[in-house]
Protein backbone atom coordinates (compact mmCIF):
# COMPACT_ATOMS: atom_id res chain seq x y z
CA UNK A 1 0.00 0.00 0.00
CA UNK A 2 1.40 3.13 -0.95
CA UNK A 3 1.75 5.62 2.09
CA UNK A 4 1.59 9.91 1.84
CA UNK A 5 2.55 12.31 4.63
CA UNK A 6 0.99 15.87 4.34
CA UNK A 7 3.36 17.79 6.53
CA UNK A 8 3.30 20.90 7.83
CA UNK A 9 6.21 23.05 7.12
CA UNK A 10 6.02 26.36 9.29
CA UNK A 11 5.54 29.67 7.86
CA UNK A 12 8.80 30.31 5.93
CA UNK A 13 11.44 29.76 8.69
CA UNK A 14 13.58 26.62 8.99
CA UNK A 15 13.38 26.32 12.82
CA UNK A 16 9.41 26.03 12.74
CA UNK A 17 10.15 22.71 11.47
CA UNK A 18 8.47 20.36 14.65
CA UNK A 19 10.18 16.89 15.87
CA UNK A 20 7.52 14.99 14.44
CA UNK A 21 7.56 17.01 11.15
CA UNK A 22 11.60 15.86 11.27
CA UNK A 23 10.24 12.52 11.87
CA UNK A 24 7.84 12.35 8.96
CA UNK A 25 10.84 13.75 6.70
CA UNK A 26 13.12 10.99 7.12
CA UNK A 27 10.67 8.51 6.21
CA UNK A 28 9.26 9.81 2.98
CA UNK A 29 10.36 8.54 -0.39
CA UNK A 30 9.31 10.97 -3.20
CA UNK A 31 8.68 14.59 -2.25
CA UNK A 32 6.04 16.36 -4.60
CA UNK A 33 6.70 19.87 -5.32
CA UNK A 34 4.18 22.05 -6.67
CA UNK A 35 5.73 24.53 -8.84
CA UNK A 36 4.16 27.81 -8.94
CA UNK A 37 6.17 30.04 -11.58
CA UNK A 38 9.15 31.87 -11.21
CA UNK A 39 8.63 34.43 -9.09
CA UNK A 40 7.83 31.93 -6.56
CA UNK A 41 10.67 29.94 -6.86
CA UNK A 42 12.21 30.85 -3.08
CA UNK A 43 9.07 28.69 -2.10
CA UNK A 44 9.84 25.60 -3.81
CA UNK A 45 13.86 26.80 -2.20
CA UNK A 46 13.00 26.31 1.07
CA UNK A 47 11.36 23.28 0.96
CA UNK A 48 14.83 21.80 -0.88
CA UNK A 49 16.71 23.44 2.42
CA UNK A 50 14.29 21.79 4.64
CA UNK A 51 14.87 18.32 3.31
CA UNK A 52 18.96 19.07 3.07
CA UNK A 53 18.45 20.49 6.98
CA UNK A 54 16.60 17.01 8.39
CA UNK A 55 17.01 14.18 6.53
CA UNK A 56 19.61 11.95 7.10
CA UNK A 57 21.41 8.81 6.01
CA UNK A 58 18.55 7.93 3.46
CA UNK A 59 17.88 8.62 -0.56
CA UNK A 60 15.16 10.57 -1.45
CA UNK A 61 14.16 12.12 -4.75
CA UNK A 62 12.34 15.10 -6.00
CA UNK A 63 9.49 15.63 -8.35
CA UNK A 64 8.13 19.09 -9.67
CA UNK A 65 4.51 19.63 -10.88
CA UNK A 66 3.49 22.63 -12.64
CA UNK A 67 0.74 23.73 -9.87
CA UNK A 68 -3.08 24.94 -11.66
CA UNK A 69 -4.12 28.46 -10.91
CA UNK A 70 -7.37 29.47 -10.01
CA UNK A 71 -8.92 31.98 -12.77
CA UNK A 72 -9.41 35.45 -11.36
CA UNK A 73 -11.28 38.30 -12.16
CA UNK A 74 -15.15 38.77 -12.66
CA UNK A 75 -16.21 35.23 -12.05
CA UNK A 76 -17.74 32.85 -9.38
CA UNK A 77 -15.11 32.36 -6.86
CA UNK A 78 -16.65 29.29 -5.33
CA UNK A 79 -16.57 27.74 -8.79
CA UNK A 80 -13.20 28.72 -9.51
CA UNK A 81 -12.32 27.26 -6.29
CA UNK A 82 -13.92 24.17 -6.94
CA UNK A 83 -12.32 23.77 -10.77
CA UNK A 84 -8.93 24.61 -9.28
CA UNK A 85 -9.01 21.74 -6.80
CA UNK A 86 -10.33 19.36 -9.56
CA UNK A 87 -7.47 20.31 -11.25
CA UNK A 88 -5.51 19.75 -8.32
CA UNK A 89 -6.91 16.34 -8.08
CA UNK A 90 -6.19 15.67 -11.54
CA UNK A 91 -2.23 15.97 -11.01
CA UNK A 92 -1.97 14.25 -7.51
CA UNK A 93 -3.40 11.16 -9.03
CA UNK A 94 -1.30 11.11 -11.92
CA UNK A 95 1.88 11.60 -9.55
CA UNK A 96 0.85 9.09 -7.22
CA UNK A 97 -0.17 6.78 -9.97
CA UNK A 98 3.06 7.53 -11.98
CA UNK A 99 5.73 8.56 -9.16
CA UNK A 100 5.37 5.98 -6.48
CA UNK A 101 5.41 2.02 -6.32
CA UNK A 102 3.62 0.02 -3.91
CA UNK A 103 4.89 0.20 -0.22
CA UNK A 104 6.41 3.74 -0.90
CA UNK A 105 6.12 6.98 1.09
CA UNK A 106 5.34 10.27 -0.30
CA UNK A 107 5.12 13.42 1.06
CA UNK A 108 3.23 16.92 0.25
CA UNK A 109 5.40 19.61 2.28
CA UNK A 110 2.32 22.16 2.90
CA UNK A 111 3.06 25.77 3.90
CA UNK A 112 1.95 26.75 7.44
CA UNK A 113 -0.43 23.81 8.41
CA UNK A 114 -2.17 21.48 6.42
CA UNK A 115 -5.49 22.49 8.21
CA UNK A 116 -5.81 26.07 7.80
CA UNK A 117 -6.59 27.82 4.17
CA UNK A 118 -4.82 24.36 2.40
CA UNK A 119 -6.70 22.36 0.23
CA UNK A 120 -3.73 19.25 -0.18
CA UNK A 121 -6.19 16.95 2.43
CA UNK A 122 -9.22 17.86 0.90
CA UNK A 123 -7.53 16.87 -2.48
CA UNK A 124 -6.71 13.69 -1.03
CA UNK A 125 -9.93 12.57 0.35
CA UNK A 126 -11.60 13.56 -3.01
CA UNK A 127 -8.96 10.81 -4.84
CA UNK A 128 -9.99 8.01 -2.39
CA UNK A 129 -13.32 8.63 -2.47
CA UNK A 130 -13.03 8.38 -6.05
CA UNK A 131 -11.50 5.12 -5.97
CA UNK A 132 -9.07 5.91 -8.57
CA UNK A 133 -5.98 5.59 -6.53
CA UNK A 134 -5.29 3.87 -3.34
CA UNK A 135 -3.23 4.94 -0.78
CA UNK A 136 -3.26 5.55 3.14
CA UNK A 137 -2.35 8.90 4.87
CA UNK A 138 -0.84 11.17 8.14
CA UNK A 139 -1.00 14.85 8.38
CA UNK A 140 1.52 16.21 10.55
CA UNK A 141 1.14 19.76 11.95
CA UNK A 142 2.68 23.02 11.63
CA UNK A 143 3.20 26.27 12.28
CA UNK A 144 0.97 29.03 11.07
CA UNK A 145 1.22 32.41 9.76
CA UNK A 146 -1.09 33.13 12.36
CA UNK A 147 0.96 31.87 15.37
CA UNK A 148 4.56 33.51 13.60
CA UNK A 149 2.19 36.77 13.23
CA UNK A 150 1.91 37.09 16.45
CA UNK A 151 5.16 35.67 17.66
CA UNK A 152 6.90 37.93 15.83
CA UNK A 153 4.69 40.87 17.07
CA UNK A 154 5.19 40.10 20.86
CA UNK A 155 1.18 39.78 21.37
CA UNK A 156 -1.51 37.31 22.33
CA UNK A 157 -4.03 36.49 19.67
CA UNK A 158 -7.11 36.79 21.87
CA UNK A 159 -8.06 38.83 25.15
CA UNK A 160 -8.66 36.86 28.55
CA UNK A 161 -11.73 35.15 28.09
CA UNK A 162 -12.42 36.65 24.65
CA UNK A 163 -13.10 35.05 20.85
CA UNK A 164 -10.55 35.09 17.81
CA UNK A 165 -12.18 34.68 14.44
CA UNK A 166 -9.74 33.95 10.99
CA UNK A 167 -11.16 35.02 8.65
CA UNK A 168 -10.00 35.97 4.66
CA UNK A 169 -9.87 39.36 3.22
CA UNK A 170 -12.56 38.58 0.53
CA UNK A 171 -15.00 38.16 3.97
CA UNK A 172 -14.32 40.94 5.59
CA UNK A 173 -14.66 43.19 2.60
CA UNK A 174 -18.24 42.28 2.32
CA UNK A 175 -19.16 43.06 6.28
CA UNK A 176 -19.18 38.96 6.94
CA UNK A 177 -17.00 39.23 10.19
CA UNK A 178 -18.25 38.38 13.54
CA UNK A 179 -18.27 40.29 16.76
CA UNK A 180 -15.11 38.75 17.90
CA UNK A 181 -12.99 41.74 18.90
CA UNK A 182 -9.58 39.74 17.53
CA UNK A 183 -9.92 39.06 14.24
CA UNK A 184 -6.95 37.44 12.22
CA UNK A 185 -6.89 38.10 8.17
CA UNK A 186 -5.76 35.96 5.59
CA UNK A 187 -5.51 36.28 1.70
CA UNK A 188 -6.34 39.88 1.70
CA UNK A 189 -5.28 40.75 -2.00
CA UNK A 190 -7.47 44.32 -1.80
CA UNK A 191 -5.92 45.60 1.31
CA UNK A 192 -9.55 45.60 2.90
CA UNK A 193 -8.14 46.56 6.48
CA UNK A 194 -9.45 50.24 4.73
CA UNK A 195 -13.09 48.94 4.96
CA UNK A 196 -13.10 48.75 8.76
CA UNK A 197 -14.91 52.51 9.84
CA UNK A 198 -13.51 52.62 13.37
CA UNK A 199 -9.98 54.14 12.60
CA UNK A 200 -9.38 53.20 16.66
CA UNK A 201 -9.06 49.71 15.75
CA UNK A 202 -5.45 48.83 15.72
CA UNK A 203 -3.69 46.29 13.08
CA UNK A 204 -0.50 43.68 13.37
CA UNK A 205 0.45 43.24 10.13
CA UNK A 206 2.91 40.94 8.82
CA UNK A 207 4.06 39.85 5.35
CA UNK A 208 6.88 36.99 4.69
CA UNK A 209 7.09 35.65 8.15
CA UNK A 210 9.90 33.74 8.97
CA UNK A 211 11.66 34.93 5.48
CA UNK A 212 14.83 36.93 5.89
CA UNK A 213 12.71 39.38 3.70
CA UNK A 214 10.13 39.41 6.52
CA UNK A 215 8.50 43.22 7.28
CA UNK A 216 6.30 43.91 10.12
CA UNK A 217 4.26 47.12 10.72
CA UNK A 218 1.64 47.86 13.83
CA UNK A 219 0.02 51.11 14.88
CA UNK A 220 -3.35 52.43 15.12
CA UNK A 221 -5.47 51.69 11.46
CA UNK A 222 -5.97 55.36 10.93
CA UNK A 223 -2.12 55.73 11.46
CA UNK A 224 -0.40 52.86 9.24
CA UNK A 225 -3.41 51.71 7.24
CA UNK A 226 -1.75 53.87 3.72
CA UNK A 227 2.05 53.03 5.01
CA UNK A 228 0.46 49.33 5.00
CA UNK A 229 -0.46 49.58 1.63
CA UNK A 230 2.27 51.45 0.30
CA UNK A 231 5.37 48.70 1.47
CA UNK A 232 2.37 45.73 0.78
CA UNK A 233 2.96 46.88 -2.94
CA UNK A 234 6.56 47.87 -3.06
CA UNK A 235 7.47 44.55 -1.47
CA UNK A 236 4.71 42.26 -4.34
CA UNK A 237 6.33 44.23 -7.07
CA UNK A 238 10.18 43.91 -5.97
CA UNK A 239 9.61 40.26 -5.12
CA UNK A 240 6.51 38.91 -7.82
CA UNK A 241 4.35 37.72 -4.89
CA UNK A 242 3.43 38.61 -1.85
CA UNK A 243 2.34 36.65 1.77
CA UNK A 244 0.68 38.66 4.29
CA UNK A 245 -1.06 38.25 7.53
CA UNK A 246 -2.79 40.69 10.35
CA UNK A 247 -4.78 40.63 13.69
CA UNK A 248 -7.31 43.48 13.83
CA UNK A 249 -7.84 44.28 17.65
CA UNK A 250 -10.81 46.55 18.67
CA UNK A 251 -10.49 49.42 20.88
Amino acid sequence: MKKLLVIGIGAGNPDYITMQAVKALNLVDVFFLMDKGQSKDKLIDLRREICERYITGRDYRFVEAHSPERVRGDVDYTASVEDLNSAKQRTFERLINEEMTDNQCGGFLVWGDPALYDSTVRILQAILASGRCAFEFEVIPGITSVQALAAQHKVPLNRIGRSVEITTGRRLAAGQVSDADSVVVMLDAEDSYHRVADGETEIYWGAYLGTPDEILISGKLRDVADEIERVRKAARLANGWIMDTYLLRKP
